[in-house]
């Protein structure tokens, strides 16, 4: 894509590391940032020092200055800063997940229908060359109807500082389910082509991040030990869709086991398989030319920065005036599976989309 975004006046709540991330590509893409919001002194002093734009301890204040915003808050502030956003039709990128909780996540997709702006959740993995090209051959038929994806994304040492809103439930919602298993379970489903999700069983633990002996190789923050842990640092889960249409989903933080972020994507004329940290794709066949052998075939496609690429269609949806995928209805389905999985943890028992929620 080689069009230059519209001159969107563009403001940034959350202003921590996530926030300056998606300061720095606004810059590149040449968007006007012409200000950001965080309840921290800190941040924002850092923040008004690093783009020379003006800071707000009150978001509405923000608002007022602005045509879009990005929001990079904690989980359980989504809900407060997208619904504000969205009663004054401002044009918002949330970043994952929805929310915190199911709940939190009904209120801002109900907000949501009310908008008149555009609004995209965060799930950048969408726009990896890799998937791209990957969607474009499903699309096209090569690989058959799709019937099951494995989708995998495990580190073997990668707990975020124990003491982040990241370990605390009451902020986050939740673990390693809630941080990389949403990734995974919007790109499964995306791939898919987002069918009806019927039922979700699935097991979530709590064993290196509770550990008081957990052996500190990889940690994005100082480590406050187990007292300050209280989620989920892996999960295993399978979700059945419409037509017999599945998902087997892997995912952790911590994990006694070779780190892979492998998706395999299984079809009935062809499979696929990729990583996401990797840049390369590989379809595998079978042909009767010739003589009956396998085909394996290895494709690399361009490498590209999949956050700028999203900013990229976030800002030309708003200048075409059109909806876009990875809107708020499919980042509510993931949410819903979230919740479900965790459900069918704690009453060990498959879980029903279609029935209501018991109490938990």
């Amino acid at each position: 894509m080689t069009s230059e975004p519209p001159a969107v006046r563009t403001g940034i709540v959350g202003l921590g590391n996530i926030g300056q991330y998606h300061a720095d590509r606004l810059e590149e893409l040449g968007v006007p940032l012409v200000g950001g919001m965080d309840v921290s002194a800190e941040a924002r002093n850092r923040f008004a020092e690093r783009y020379g734009v003006d800071v707000y301890d009150d978001h509405n204040d923000l608002y007022d200055v602005v045509d879009a915003v990005v929001i990079t808050t904690p989980n359980k502030f989504h809900e407060a800063y997208a619904a504000d956003a969205f009663e004054r039709d401002l044009h918002t990128l949330l970043e994952k997940p929805l929310a915190h909780s199911l709940e939190s996540a009904e209120r801002i997709a109900a907000a949501a229908e009310r908008t008149d702006g555009t609004c995209m959740i965060g799930f950048n993995n969408r726009f990896r060359n890799t998937v791209r090209l990957l969607r474009e051959r499903i699309d096209s038929g090569e690989l058959g109807e799709i019937t099951h994806i494995e989708a995998n994304y495990v580190r073997r040492r990668g707990i975020p500082g124990r003491g982040s809103w990241f370990t605390q439930r009451e902020i986050s919602g939740g673990g390693a389910l809630i941080d990389l298993g949403v990734h995974a379970i919007d790109l499964a489903l995306y791939l898919l082509g987002n069918p009806a999700v019927e039922e979700v069983s699935g097991v979530t633990r709590s064993t290196f991040g509770s550990n008081e002996d957990y052996t500190y190789l990889e940690m994005w923050g100082d480590d406050s030990g187990p007292d300050a842990f209280d989620v989920d640092d892996s999960a295993s889960s399978f979700i059945r869709c419409a037509d017999n249409r599945t998902i087997s989903l892997e995912v952790a933080w911590a994990t006694n086991r070779p780190p892979t972020h492998e998706f395999v994507v299984r079809g009935t004329e062809a499979a696929a398989r990729f990583n996401l940290l990797e840049n390369e794709l590989t379809l595998h066949s079978v042909s009767s030319n010739g003589a009956d052998h396998f085909v394996d075939s290895t494709i690399e496609p361009r490498e590209n920065d999949p956050h700028a690429d999203e900013q990229r269609a976030f800002f030309e949806a708003i200048d075409a005036d059109r909806g876009i995928g990875g809107g708020v209805e499919e980042a509510l389905t993931v949410q819903r599976i979230v919740d479900a999985i965790y459900r069918s943890s704690e009453h060990g028992q498959t879980v029903s989309l279609n029935a209501p929620p018991q109490d938990h």
